[in-house]
């Protein structure tokens, strides 16, 4: 992997971790595009630019982060009691998935250009939904809420699936008030993001080979550049409830994808 297309997906993880059209779609279109296909460098590559997405989160959230914290380590209960626990709860599926089913998900990482095509349409469907959501009927979160949006959040390891758009989606589909799911689909995935690079770094060690450590440093710095502006961006979207552009965003690659794979 040279500089220039290391600060391209760089930039693109940093644009699609919090945008709703696929981080992980995203990037295996661009690997298939660049043809890079090295598992070692492109599991440390990714591992990287996540990183730089969650110190993007922790800088956007900070406020929300230290009073969660401050709370805690209170001796009543209180709301960020609650609102640690549910993050807790909500990352149960996603974990259950990491454990039980790691290797197949990796294979599903195999620049398959026709099957992410295929989940970018249906990451476009869900999106496309929530244009159908009662604002007047918005609710706080709950238990129960919270693990309904982790099965979200578990499904979407899948490239092609956004994330955010499925976190995001079945919140509002749910009923959650707008605010409140945006801040709570994106604080719901830092410890699991933290938890993978671990376990990466476990497996796989962080060594690197001759000529890709500025590479990967760039891409580290433009993932958290575009990352932080694209936080908050999307923020400001949800809030306003329009994201059937991302919905024919999604539709339009998905469609371009499918018909590139047969090429």
């Amino acid at each position: 992997m040279n500089w220039l297309e290391a600060l391209v997906l760089g930039i693109v993880q940093g644009l699609t971790e919090f945008l709703p059209i696929s981080s992980s779609g995203h990037l295996e279109l661009g690997k298939a595009l660049f043809q890079n296909q090295k598992e070692t460098n492109s599991l440390l590559f990714v591992t990287t630019v996540h990183a730089a997405t969650v110190l993007s989160t922790l800088i956007v959230f900070r406020n929300d982060i230290i009073k969660i914290f401050q709370g805690i380590f209170t001796k009543k209960w209180n709301y960020s009691k609650k609102y640690f626990l549910m993050l807790i709860f909500s990352m149960l599926p996603v974990v259950f998935i990491g454990l039980f089913f790691k290797d197949f998900v990796e294979n599903l990482f195999k620049g398959n250009i026709f099957f992410v095509g295929c989940m970018l349409i249906i990451s476009a469907t869900l999106l496309f939904l929530t244009k159908f959501t009662k604002p007047t009927k918005q609710k706080p979160l709950s238990f129960i809420n919270a693990f309904i949006i982790g099965i979200a959040q578990a499904i979407a390891v899948i490239p092609g699936i956004s994330r955010s758009g499925a976190t995001i989606s079945t919140g509002l589909m749910l009923g959650i008030k707008k605010d409140e799911i945006a801040k709570f689909s994106f604080l719901m995935v830092i410890i699991p993001i933290l938890g993978e690079m671990f376990l990466n770094l476990l497996t796989e060690g962080c060594s690197t080979s001759k000529g890709e450590t500025i590479p990967i440093i760039l891409g580290f710095i433009a993932a958290f550049i575009s990352g932080f502006f694209a936080c908050k961006f999307m923020i400001n979207i949800v809030k306003k409830g329009n994201l059937i552009w991302f919905s024919l965003y999604c539709l339009i690659i998905g469609l371009t994808a499918i018909l590139l794979s047969f090429i």
